[in-house]
Order: structure tokens, then sequence, then C-alpha cells
């Protein structure tokens, strides 16, 4: 911004008009002349005087412009400042979950966590040593998911193979009682059958009534039909020896 214009002194006017007054008779021409001259000189200085003025003016408007401006702007960073300083400070004492995530000790992530992982930076600044600790505990964690359902998985294929020999040796125990029963039943029939040929071949059997229907006629005409003995005419004497004799 460039300097304002300066007014004109009025002090040199001032004091040739003091002088005129002082040294000349005001009836005289000389004195007419020279008063207007000096006049005309005041009112240039006064239209000088106010151009300065109003340039003076209009610089200071301009700064104050400006000025304002700075302000408003300074208004607005210390907002933001405090804004921020109280996000800082929520964030400070907001309690975040990682704070509550169960960790190895920090002896265990130097023993087996990567070389690098665990450098002397790392070790300086708490923030990457946190994100470090956080990030070797999320891999580690996945690693152990990993196994975990490898596990499972050889589990689920045990439990499955046991449960179906389970099954088979159920069958088996179902059957076997099935079969033995079986067995028992015929066993039984064997020796019902068994019974009964013995039965049949110790007792003699009665003809059925066609046979002996059919037998009968049969019977009677081969039968010869008995006569009595023929008595003797004498009697008959004995052969042997006689008593007595």
């Amino acid at each position: 911004m460039s300097e304002p214009p300066l007014p004109p002194d009025p002090d040199a006017a001032v004091d040739a008009f003091n002088a005129l007054l002082e040294h000349t008779d005001p009836s005289s021409p000389a004195f007419k002349v020279q008063g207007g001259a000096l006049l005309a000189w005041l009112k240039a200085l006064h239209r000088s005087a106010n151009v300065a003025t109003r340039a003076i003016k209009q610089q200071t408007a301009e700064a104050r412009l400006a000025m304002d401006q700075t302000h408003l702007g300074l208004q607005n960073l210390l907002y933001e400042r405090r804004h921020l300083e109280r996000e800082i400070d929520k964030c400070r004492q907001f309690a975040s979950i990682y704070q509550d995530v169960p960790l190895h000790s920090l002896e265990e992530f130097k023993e087996i966590a990567p070389d690098e992982a665990k450098t002397e930076e790392v070790f300086i600044n708490e923030h990457s040593l946190m994100l470090n600790r956080l990030s070797f505990e999320l891999a580690e964690r996945h690693r152990l998911e990993e196994r975990r359902k490898a596990l499972q998985a050889v589990k689920e294929a045990k439990l499955k193979v046991y449960k179906d020999n389970e099954k088979l040796v159920n069958e088996w125990l179902t059957g076997g009682t099935g079969l033995e029963r079986a067995v028992m039943d015929q066993l039984k029939m064997g020796r019902d059958v068994a019974s009964k040929v013995n039965r049949s071949t110790l007792l003699p059997t009665e003809p059925s009534a066609e046979k002996r229907q059919a037998s009968a006629p049969a019977d009677k005409m081969s039968t010869p039909t008995p006569t009595a003995p023929a008595t003797p005419m004498h009697p008959s004497i004995p052969t042997g020896p006689r008593a007595g004799v």
C-alpha cells in the first residue's frame, strides 16, 4: 500500500498573510493584490488538505478492513484451536477397545515377534510400539484361528468315523440278536419235528376207515373158517410104559 499524499503546510501562507497585515496599508491597492494572492494560496492549501484527508481516510478504512479481516481470521483460528483442544481431550479420554485387548506381554513380544517389528526406533516411540504389538497380536490370532479350524476339521472327521463305527457296532449287535433268535426258533422247530417223528415210529398207527373198509372183504375171503377137531372113536392108548411095570 502506497503512502497517502500529505497536505501542504499552511504555516508559510499564514506567516505571509500576517506580515501583509502588519506592514501594508489595508486601503492601498498592493494590499488587495497581495491579499487576493494569499487567499488563493489558502484555498489551494484547503483543497489539498481535503484531498489528503480523503486519501488518508480511504487508506485508514482499507487498513481497518484488513485489520478486521485479520482479527476475524485470528478469532477463527482461536476457535479452531479451542475446538481441536477439546477434541484432543476427548480422544485422550476416549476408552478405546484396544486398551482392553489382551496382548502378549512385552517380554513375549520381544522373544517371538519378528525382527522388523521390534527395532530400537519402535521401542523409543510408544505409539509405534503399541501399533506393532497390535499388529503382531492380530497376526498371531489369525494363525491360531487357522490352527483351530484345522484341528476342528480333524476332530469332526474323527467324530464322524467314531459315529459310523458306533452305528456299525449297533447294527451288528441288533442283527446278531435277531439272528440268534432266528437260530433258536429253527432249533426249536427241529426239536419239535424230531419228537413227532420219534413218536410216530414208536407207536402203531391205526389204519384209516377207508383202508379198513377196503381190507375187510379180502380178510373174509382169505381167512379159513375154523372147524372143531374130530372126536376119536377109541380112547387113546398111551404108548409110554405103564405105571408099575
